[in-house]
């Protein structure tokens, strides 16, 4: 009966793309997750997906904590599962979602690495007619503007950009779509990324190689990671670092949580309080001084 969980899985994966719009790397964690829990349910002798209830998902979970998975990593499975479930569902291929009230086993939560304000102007401060390096101040300069996500980044078009405005339109998780303000200072390095930017082919992308190709993933983290060497910034700089710093400084500037909730694209406000490094005492004390709602009558 493989094949057939295995086809379920195949429709599913085929609803994610064309009815959730979902990226080939979301799809692909699915994927990976849902054939795991396939294998999971051959080895138990179970037989179709009507047949998963449970107490057989909270064995399955506890397999998975038993072969050293964290927290987080079970909840992401779990989750898929529930997404999976409730898909089948909705085709009436079952009749109740097993996994709803299986929890993962809680882990701990790794704060994410930022850059103080002063690394910041040290990773920026640069001065070069060198094609690539006029490039990469510019991606260096948008991400930190605007807190991009990489995928974000290697996205965009020059269409995408208002140079009057100074706004960027962004494509995020789920096919979201934002407008975001650019600043000054990566305005100005967009601009002369621009005027020097190879015209070879019709690749409409903002960042791309000498080969006038857009540039990929990959080619953008060891940029990044070649800049900050070349800059004497500590560590090893990943362009994310440059989102989670953008929250941090913003946040600690405004004080205004939703607003950057709202510019990083998180849909709850608990992920914005990872990424800027708040306890939920902090978080509580600023959603109580902020939240008209929350405050207390005098």
């Amino acid at each position: 009966m493989a094949n057939s969980k295995r086809h379920w899985i195949d429709r599913f994966l085929h609803h994610l793309q064309t009815e959730r719009r979902l990226s080939d790397n979301t799809r692909k964690h699915y994927q990976r997750d849902l054939l795991e829990l396939q294998e999971w349910c051959e080895t138990a002798g179970i037989d179709h997906w009507r047949d998963l209830d449970t107490r057989q998902v909270r064995h399955y979970a506890a397999q998975c904590h038993r072969r050293g998975l964290g927290g987080r990593s079970i909840q992401r499975r779990l989750s898929a599962l529930r997404s999976f479930y409730n898909y089948l569902l909705r085709e009436q291929a079952v009749a109740l979602n097993p996994g709803l009230d299986v929890r993962a086993p809680k882990s701990e939560r790794h704060l994410p690495d930022t850059l103080n304000v002063d690394d910041i102007a040290r990773l920026l401060n640069i001065s070069s007619e060198e094609l690539l390096v006029v490039r990469d101040l510019a991606m260096l300069e948008l991400m930190y503007s605007s807190g991009l996500r990489l995928s974000e980044l290697v996205g965009l078009n020059f269409g995408d950009v208002d140079f009057t405005d100074r706004t960027v339109r962004v494509t995020g998780k789920g096919a979201k779509t934002r407008v975001l303000p650019v600043g000054n200072k990566a305005i100005s390095a967009l601009q002369a990324w621009q005027q020097v930017r190879p015209q070879r082919g019709s690749d409409s992308a903002i960042f791309t190689g000498r080969s006038g190709k857009r540039l990929g993933v990959r080619a953008v983290q060891q940029r990044v990671k070649d800049m900050a060497r070349r800059q004497g910034v500590p560590g090893n700089l990943h362009p994310h670092t440059l989102r989670h710093s953008f929250a941090s400084h913003l946040l600690e500037s405004s004080g205004d949580l939703r607003a950057v909730q709202e510019l990083l694209g998180h849909a709850d406000i608990s992920t914005t309080q990872v990424y800027t490094h708040l306890d939920f005492q902090h978080l509580a004390q600023v959603y109580d001084k902020a939240h008209p709602r929350a405050r207390k009558s005098k």
